[in-house]
């Protein structure tokens, strides 16, 4: 029986977990939060609202987290597909629910998000020039056309999972995925998906301040 995991890193998001959970459960039964070392009350905040919790006794960054999900998602031997899932309300279960439905008709073997696709996703001009800028310079590194190389909703195969080894954290852990996609040579697609920012997810990581930090990042490193 086939079967996907969602896979949401988690450090200190107990005000908005919750609602994150109780609305994918309905789609998405297998839920995974990893706690990357918060300090607030999340990691019982998602147990309660119905997730399995991993914890990391300490910080150690998204890249970090996702890659124990994968892990985690990996015992399960009837799971065929994770889709990774930002912990602060940013994504929307119909994305991911199409996503998975492209992955198991076999088209792809990663279904990859991407807010470039449609007009549903509003952000400011320079938020927009530094993603494309991101997306440009991922395709000259890598050969691969992305339009969005930083988008967390993803819809992943079981092989392409066993294939995935991130080390790196912050935001250049999805520059390093992308990296590895492109010398693995899986089939991949994008898929539009609306971006939701709302002042909880701006003040967690939208910023423009976090822009900038993907453009020194990609050019510093």
């Amino acid at each position: 029986m086939s079967r996907t995991w969602v896979v949401i890193p988690m450090y200190n998001e107990s005000t908005v977990v919750v609602d994150v959970i109780r609305g994918l459960l309905p789609t998405f039964p297998n839920v995974v939060c990893i706690d990357d070392g918060s300090t607030d009350e999340c990691a019982q905040a998602a147990r309660d609202a119905g997730a399995v919790v991993v914890q990391h006794p300490i910080n150690l960054g998204q890249g970090a987290a996702l890659q124990t999900g994968i892990e985690y998602a990996l015992q399960d031997p009837g799971m065929d597909s994770i889709v990774t899932f930002d912990a602060d309300g940013q994504h929307r279960v119909e994305d991911a629910r199409e996503m998975v439905e492209r992955l198991s008709s076999g088209e792809a073997d990663i279904v990859l998000g991407s807010r470039f696709l449609d007009d549903r996703t509003k952000m400011g001009p320079v938020k927009r020039l530094v993603l494309k800028t991101a997306a440009l310079q991922s395709k000259l590194a890598t050969g691969m056309d992305l339009t969005d190389a930083h988008n967390g909703l993803r819809a992943i195969s079981r092989s392409v999972a066993e294939d995935i080894h991130l080390t790196q954290n912050r935001m250049a852990h999805a520059s390093e995925l992308v990296n590895q996609l492109a010398v693995l040579e899986h089939r991949w697609v994008e898929h539009p998906v609306e971006i939701i920012y709302t002042d909880y997810s701006k003040a967690k990581g939208q910023s423009l301040l976090n822009s900038v930090n993907i453009l020194a990042e990609l050019f510093l490193r």
